[in-house]
């Protein structure tokens, strides 16, 4: 996808990608070593949000010396990054592409997410996020990155993948509900790989700010925006919730998205994605045209659900590069 020749052609394009605030892979979270204790923050790191993930990504924006990026895009919590950066500092961008991205956390989403922390904080060797690299919960690490990989995919790749294949005797487990099909087996092997690639704590602190994200919080109380009436109200007019209650709808959301400044934008989605559905990356592209921005939506029909993006560049690539020809 990125490269010489390629969709983002390095050739054309200088691209600066930023590591997420909060993760382990270079940027200050709860891994990394607290100057004034000189032990890593652990639990003692500040609560975060995807806003300040957005925040941080526009420092580095700054300190380049970049006045205004050709094009910002951002894939899954990325795309969460992208528009929270987009609204936060507006003229940051001229254009802007979404992949499986949304303007909020569905319900699924967080529940999902929620079951992946439990399971790391209930393996006794989290300890209340000071374990180390002998006591380290790895099973609780393991499980999490197991119900997310099921969530990536969609039950038509999972079908057509492995159908139900048995593994060959040698290869099952003696322990009588251990491991018995290929599927159970791929997921053992990925989830093996990531425990010691990735961070616990870190995991948890940006699981959650997926789920604290919401852009309709961003819409104030003005009739426009939350449709109060006294009682005239015509029956198809929307009632959107106040921010206040918590309670956020379509509208809300739309309005938050309409508060977006950027001349031309693509939210690209995959039709079998579970974890952020293609109506999300729609409704993305609605609420920017409400905006005033010339924004496109493309669902493709890959069958490789959430993680389409990281692996069909076949669909994917034509869609980023049609539109980054017309920067």
């Amino acid at each position: 996808m990125l490269g010489p020749g390629k969709p983002i052609d390095t050739e054309r394009w200088f691209v600066v990608c930023v590591n997420s605030l909060g993760s382990c892979k270079g940027s200050t979270g709860p891994a990394s070593i607290d100057p004034a204790t000189g032990t890593r923050y652990r639990l003692g790191f500040p609560e975060l949000s995807i806003e300040d993930v957005a925040d941080a990504a526009a420092d580095v924006v700054r300190a380049l010396g970049i006045e205004q990026l050709a094009c910002l895009i951002g894939n899954s919590m990325g795309g969460m990054t992208a528009l929270a950066l987009l609204l936060r500092h507006p003229g940051i961008a001229r254009s802007h592409i979404n992949i499986s991205g949304s303007a909020q956390a569905l319900p699924f989403s967080i529940a999902i997410r929620s079951l992946q922390r439990e399971a790391i904080r209930l393996d006794p060797h989290w300890n209340g996020g000071h374990y180390d690299d002998t006591h380290y919960p790895e099973s609780g690490l393991r499980m999490a990155r197991k119900l997310g990989v099921i969530t990536y995919r969609s039950a038509l790749e999972w079908d057509g993948r492995f159908g139900r294949v048995r593994l060959d005797s040698e290869q099952a487990a003696d322990d009588p509900f251990g491991l018995e099909f290929q599927v159970e087996s791929y997921l053992e092997g990925h989830a093996r790989r990531f425990v010691r690639f990735f961070d616990p704590n870190c995991y948890l602190y940006l699981s959650r700010s997926m789920d604290w994200f919401d852009l309709a919080e961003y819409v104030d109380n003005s009739p426009a925006i939350d449709a109060r009436v006294d009682g005239t109200q015509a029956d198809n007019a929307a009632v959107a919730a106040k921010p206040d209650t918590g309670i956020s709808t379509d509208a809300t959301v739309l309005a938050g998205l309409a508060q977006i400044r950027i001349a031309r934008a693509l939210a690209i989605g995959a039709n079998t994605d579970i974890l952020f559905p293609v109506q999300q990356q729609e409704q993305i592209a609605e609420g920017l045209r409400a905006g005033g921005a010339d924004a496109h939506f493309i669902g493709l029909d890959s069958p490789q659900g959430h993680d389409a993006f990281l692996v069909d560049f076949a669909r994917f690539g034509p869609a980023v590069r049609n539109f980054l020809d017309a920067c």
